[in-house]
């Protein structure tokens, strides 16, 4: 085999905290070859992100690295700023996990892809943008001449993230890191990523480092697998050997982890808590000079629903489906027309002021855990801050021991609360996202793609955890998702909505035993790995 082009040899990395330091990576090796697929597969909180961060001189402030990691031949630890980005973007280029952190809110996607095409390959304005057109349809973003002048917030969270692909791709790099690049997307658009960036790599000879917790999206094309675990590889050959015959216990725990369960309906008299009839939602897209020329965007076109006390409604579609913005239009946060109560009470009519005392009872999970968590504020504070409005007569005392609560309910360490957002993997932010929600005891919480970060093993525990609440609590869900076998687990009643409508709708069991449309048919079948 040729020399390996990045080597990680005895590389340990810890952070300073407030608690003293936390180990992340203790003592790991790793090499990648030319045109090598490896994937670092591991739990959250396992240490397979924070290496390669260390490899792309990104670790937070109070990171630490010793060891060597080195680029052919040239020491990347303690590299300079100025040395580093000579190769990233260009020789190094990563694809991070939550996109809507990494893209700038301010400047339009174009913009954005032509800025690094411009930096490493000098084109003029107008050769970049053509090239990032070329981007945009090479990883299949629907209407991709008119995304090139859309911000990232008029995105679905899985084009944002095909967007960060593009943006890799762009200078063709020697090496792609991909930091769980399919976590935000649909099943149907996950292959045909994986498959992408597998073609592009056997073409331009690139060598890919996939970073994921799902061991069974990388069966088909990883060449060899490091499998970590609390900081250290406790495992690592070819892929073909893993996958055939795993040694070590944790790796044959991740290969048969999957969720688990069936959720009873509610009984036939449980009243309603939300009642949504003939909602939709409509974005006017303006382009043009000074804006003149425009097109209105059905996002939720019809949509009926009816949310029951105990009930959890699944709701599946690709990326732009509407299924988050219809979660979105039924807490107020998006303009939407049409009827929507809670508990009997319109909601569309509402002002600001009105609606501020429903949002106790009506909490949301979001898609991307870092760009709703403050980092500016410990974690038990961004906790507790909702109990400064709603609750403002308890003591600071209070709101600790209530984070101290919230903290053991979604199996975290009540220890850490003080840390950061940043010190902590992308998993626990989720935890911590939904701690947030449920120490408000809400009546009913919309979990928009509440286990997209998080590995298969604790996505069981996460979905035996908002079951617990749901018995105890009598909470409704809304659950927006792309990952079938959650909703499955998790759901009784399944939405399935493509181009902003439901195209099928019933009992989770019927849905998925017996789909009556071609669609739903579709996302079944792209559902099952092997």
């Amino acid at each position: 085999m040729t020399e390996p082009i990045l080597t990680f040899r005895d590389v340990a990395i810890r952070f300073r905290t407030n608690d003293g330091y936390v180990e992340a990576v203790k003592g790991s090796t790793i090499d990648v070859h030319p045109g090598e697929f490896v994937a670092i597969v591991g739990e959250s909180g396992s240490g397979k992100s924070q290496s390669v961060m260390a490899a792309m001189g990104l670790l937070a402030q109070n990171g630490e690295v010793t060891g060597s990691i080195r680029y052919r031949g040239t020491e990347i630890v303690g590299l300079p700023a100025g040395e580093l980005n000579k190769l990233r973007g260009r020789k190094l280029s990563m694809i991070f996990q939550e996109p809507m952190t990494s893209l700038d809110p301010l400047y339009k996607i174009g913009s954005q892809i032509s800025a690094t095409l411009r930096q490493h390959q000098g084109l003029s304005k107008d050769q970049a943008r053509a090239r990032a057109l070329e981007l945009l349809k090479l990883v299949r973003i629907p209407q991709p001449e008119q995304r090139l002048d859309s911000y990232p917030h008029e995105l679905s969270g899985g084009q944002r993230q095909r967007v960060m692909i593009a943006m890799a791709l762009a200078n063709d790099p020697d090496i792609l890191i991909a930091d769980e690049p399919t976590t935000a997307l649909d099943v149907t658009i996950e292959a045909e990523i994986l498959a992408l960036i597998a073609e592009l790599q056997q073409r331009l000879g690139m060598a890919v480092v996939l970073i994921t917790h799902d061991l069974g999206i990388v069966r088909k094309y990883a060449t060899s697998v490091y499998v970590m675990r609390s900081g250290e590889i406790v495992e690592h050959g070819e892929a073909r050997a893993i996958f055939a015959a795993p040694r070590h216990p944790y790796t044959q725990m991740l290969l048969a982890a999957e969720p688990e369960g069936r959720k009873e309906p509610p009984p036939a008299d449980a009243p309603v808590m939300v009642e949504a009839r003939d909602v939709r939602v409509t974005y006017r897209m303006r382009r043009g000079f000074l804006g003149r020329d425009s097109s209105d965007i059905k996002a939720v076109d019809g949509v009926n629903l009816s949310l029951k006390k105990g009930q959890t409604i699944g709701i599946v579609g690709e990326s732009g489906s509407g299924k988050s913005t219809l979660g979105k239009a039924i807490l107020k946060l998006a303009p939407a027309v049409g009827q929507i109560t809670f508990e009997d009470r319109a909601l569309l009519p509402l002002s600001r002021d009105e609606m501020r005392p429903l949002r106790k009872q009506m909490q949301v999970v979001f898609q991307d855990p870092f760009g709703s968590l403050s980092p500016r504020m410990t974690v038990g504070d961004i906790i507790t801050e909702g109990l400064l409005v709603h609750e403002p007569g308890l003591g600071r005392r209070e709101r600790d021991a209530r984070a101290a609560q919230a903290f053991g309910e979604v199996q975290l360490d009540a220890a850490m609360r003080n840390r950061y957002p940043h010190e902590f993997s992308g998993g626990q932010r989720q935890r911590i996202a939904i701690a947030r929600a449920m120490i408000l005891k809400p009546h009913v919480v919309i979990l928009d793609e509440p286990t997209s970060a998080l590995d298969r093993t604790v996505q069981k525990a996460i979905v035996l955890l908002l079951k617990g609440f749901q018995e105890k609590h009598g909470l409704s869900y809304l659950f927006i998702s792309h990952d079938l076998a959650v909703v499955r687990a998790m759901s009784d009643t399944v939405m399935v909505m493509k181009d902003g409508k439901v195209v099928e709708a019933g009992p989770a069991d019927t849905i998925f035993d017996a789909p009556q449309h071609d669609y739903t048919r579709k996302l079944i079948a792209a559902s099952r790995k092997g």
